[in-house]
């Protein structure tokens, strides 16, 4: 957005000030500027004069050979605009003058001499305009030079827009002059307004507001009896240094209110447009938009109408069939403000972003509609007195954004700010701004202004950004904070989970993946995997995905079947959330689970099971110094990819946390039938709510122990966690621990098994003796006989 000093310099007299140390002081508080222009400068020796003949060229039929007074002295001048006339008054470069890049010399044309150049708005910088001369006042003095005339002189910044989206009040010249005056500490001059209340009695304009979600305040007035339609020079030259093409008086007048308020505005040939309705259609249909484009317009869009009839689409662009031409007298001039999300959509959509959707969707000010049209009425009025007012103002005001007020105390600005900074300043700061402030007993109140209020200062940090931006953050002393350093003590969950990654990638070597959390039902049906799922997201981008995961294991078995044929042995975990179920209101039941999978070409299936359940056993161990047990696969945990058999639960103190198993027969044989694959899933919040055994730590002994095998002949029903209560019964003070070593059947075991145990014994004073082991052993087998446990 390119913003012009010389219009700011109408609400704040910035005299006495270097404007580009300004421009740098705007960039540091308020928004980024991007560049610095400078008009006028390039333009010397350009005069008004006066064209006194015109004499037809010999050798041209466009060429005429003028003589040009130009306060000194008559020259000849060859001129090609098709406008000139005798007695106009037009800028005229003399020898010597500079256009830009372009000096004037002496030239020869076509066989005549030219001392000089008569210039259209466009060699002169005023707008893009090289159709004619530019023709200047009758009662205009000869020989003064144009940069006097006009206000072609100017410094011109462009503020980077991304940088304002939060701020729709500066959109506008005047809302970045309060600016100026809160940096400069200077007043910020009011605007000069033309009160309507005196046509208060006429009749009104019909306006209604149908869609009121869209549309939250729109307020139109007619003016009548208009003659004039080109805008002055100064409007001009304003609307080209802003990057914007002057058309007529009326267009440019609602581009320069725009301009100067950030409030977009419209105004309708009134002889066409009589009434507004604000509303969306039932059907699609085709709209002629002002640039001569054909627009496709949905049951979405917002349309502005006159009896039905749509004539602009709401905040982006008016129709061609209303637009105004050079012979409009009578207008309906409009400002409203819309929702900015609608204004956005219907922008996108159209593919049509115009400079009023650009301010709409920032979420303007309701409270300046009617401001926008006194302005606009204003500056008409001040250059075509004679208009009339031909109805009152109509304005409906359907929403009102609430209104905010905020308390902030001196010690809370001292605190976050770290500074000193007065009462009077900040009293001072936040009124120049716009706020209404009262200060007593320690505490400002602060009345939000509504131009500030729609979406950009909301809470007690917004109003200390405020006035420490104005401040100065340069102004800040540069100091070491002094604050108690507290290290961040982690959740356990999540210590626990870096320990359990740590363990697994070092001590057992998996690798880590991470998967979406979708069921692959594609991949699922290849291998015949029966994949539960509680949710499913309607119309999902892809149908193959669209239900979320009850279990991970799936998951690591898509992964196994991608990389079987690269790898002998494969070992991979994942860490991710689940839906395990739906609780009374239909909410999600979520949970973050561990699964392991370890797949080998090379082990035997028992090998590669045992080699799991050792990994889930370090992995408790380590984790909570607990070592867990195992069980039958209760039903819950069931699925159609595990083995019917080699299935167990995982116990923590009494409580399931998971299941291991190897996979199903069928399922293995459609990933590879040579390949033994054996998962686990853990429950982590399960895991995490159970406590941490203490560690333990005993005298090492420094003589010898003893180690003793018992095969104990048990019946195929005892399982291996009943055997090791019954040992855990016996009590003696040389016992420090025993080991399950192997299990072993064959058909002269008939219902039975030998299960092989490891017996560890030690004193911390003496060897002990072959004799006293063996004694020790004769004692374990008469306990273990009374539980029809016999030795082999």
């Amino acid at each position: 957005m390119l913003i012009s000093m010389n219009w700011i310099s109408e609400f704040v007299n910035l005299d006495g000030l270097n404007l580009k140390e300004l421009i740098g002081r705007f960039t540091l508080s308020t928004a980024e500027v991007e560049d610095i222009y400078e008009y006028g400068t390039d333009i010397s020796n350009v005069v008004s004069a006066k064209i006194l003949e015109i004499e037809n060229h010999p050798s041209s039929k466009k060429l005429h050979i003028l003589k040009v007074d130009d306060g000194k002295e008559v020259l000849q001048v060859v001129c090609g605009a098709p406008n000139v006339k005798v007695g106009m008054i037009v800028p005229f470069a003399r020898i010597g003058a500079t256009l830009g890049d372009i000096k004037i010399t002496k030239a020869m044309l076509l066989g005549v001499e030219s001392y000089g150049m008569c210039c259209s708005e466009s060699e002169i910088g005023i707008s893009d305009d090289h159709s004619g001369l530019l023709e200047m006042d009758e009662n205009t003095k000869l020989g003064v030079p144009v940069n006097e005339l006009f206000n072609l002189n100017d410094i011109v910044f462009e503020v980077d827009n991304k940088s304002l989206t939060n701020r729709p009040d500066l959109w506008g010249h005047y809302g970045i002059a309060r600016e100026f005056a809160a940096l400069t500490d200077r007043k910020l001059l009011p605007l000069e307004l033309l009160n309507t209340d005196f046509c208060k009695n006429l009749k009104a304009v019909p306006i209604d507001i149908v869609d009121k979600d869209k549309c939250y305040r729109y307020s139109g007035i007619t003016v009548s009896n208009i003659k004039t339609n080109v805008s002055p020079i100064d409007m001009k030259i304003r609307l080209h240094h802003c990057g914007m093409r002057s058309v007529n008086l009326l267009a440019d007048l609602t581009n320069y209110v725009m301009l100067e308020l950030g409030q977009p505005m419209h105004a309708f040939d009134n002889n066409i447009v009589d009434n507004i309705s604000v509303k969306t259609f039932d059907k699609p249909f085709t709209f002629l938009t002002l640039d001569e484009q054909k627009r496709e317009i949905d049951t979405s869009c917002l349309m502005i109408c006159s009896s039905d009839k749509p004539v602009a689409i709401a905040g982006i662009m008016g129709g061609m069939e209303s637009a105004i031409s050079k012979d409009t007298n009578s207008v309906l001039i409009e400002s409203a403000n819309f929702n900015g999300v609608s204004v956005r959509k219907s922008s996108s959509k159209l593919g049509l972003r115009t400079d009023a959707s650009a301010r709409y969707e920032k979420i303007l000010d309701p409270e300046i509609t009617v401001v926008a049209i006194e302005r606009f009425l204003k500056i008409l009025k001040s250059i075509d007195e004679n208009i009339e007012i031909s109805s009152s103002l109509t304005d409906l005001y359907v929403y009102k954004y609430p209104e905010i007020n905020l308390e902030i105390t001196k010690s809370f600005i001292d605190k976050y700010t770290g500074i000193e900074i007065t009462n009077d300043t900040i009293l001072k700061t936040l009124k120049a701004l716009g706020f209404v402030v009262s200060f007593e007993n320690d505490v400002f109140k602060v009345k939000v202004p509504s131009f500030r209020a729609t979406k950009d200062v909301t809470i007690k940090a917004d109003l200390i950004e405020e006035i420490t931006r104005i401040y100065g953050y340069d102004n800040f002393e540069i100091k070491t904070t002094k604050t108690a350093l507290v290290p961040v003590r982690q959740q356990e969950s999540r210590e626990d989970e870096y320990a359990i990654k740590i363990l697994l990638a070092e001590k057992f070597s998996f690798n880590e993946i991470h998967s979406y959390i979708w069921n692959n039902d594609k991949l699922d049906k290849e291998l015949e995997i029966d994949n539960k799922s509680f949710v499913k997201i309607q119309n999902s981008i892809s149908g193959d995905m669209s239900q979320i995961r009850s279990s991970i294991i799936p998951t690591l078995l898509h992964m196994l079947n991608n990389n079987k044929s690269a790898f002998q042995e494969i070992q991979i975990f994942e860490i991710g959330r689940v839906v395990v179920g739906l609780d009374a209101d239909k909410n999600c039941i979520e949970q973050k689970n561990l699964s392991l999978l370890v797949a080998s070409k090379t082990l035997s299936e028992k090998e590669v099971y045992y080699k799991l359940k050792d990994i889930i056993s370090n992995l408790t161990k380590e984790i909570k110094n607990i070592l867990p047990t195992f069980d039958v696969l209760s039903d819950s945990n069931k699925q159609n990819y595990l083995h019917p058999y080699n299935s167990q639960d995982i116990l923590l103190e009494k409580t399931d946390i998971g299941f291991m198993s190897m996979i199903h027969p069928s399922i293995k044989n459609n990933i590879d039938k040579k390949i033994k694959i054996a998962v686990a899933e853990i429950n982590l919040e399960k895991l995490e709510l159970i406590s941490k055994n203490p560690i333990v730590y005993n005298e090492v002994s420094r003589f010898p122990s003893i180690n003793i095998d018992l095969s104990l002949i048990v019946n195929k029903s005892v399982k291996y966690t009943e055997l090791s209560k019954i040992l855990n019964n016996y009590n003696n003070e040389f016992l420090t621990g025993f080991d399950f070593v192997d299990i072993y059947q064959d058909e002269t075991l008939c219902d039975s098994v030998s299960i092989t145990i490891r017996f560890n014994f030690n004193s911390l004073n003496k060897t002990l003796s072959l004799e006293q082991v063996e004694g020790y052993k004769k004692e374990i087998v008469e306990m273990l006989s009374k539980e029809n446990i016999t030795l082999r």
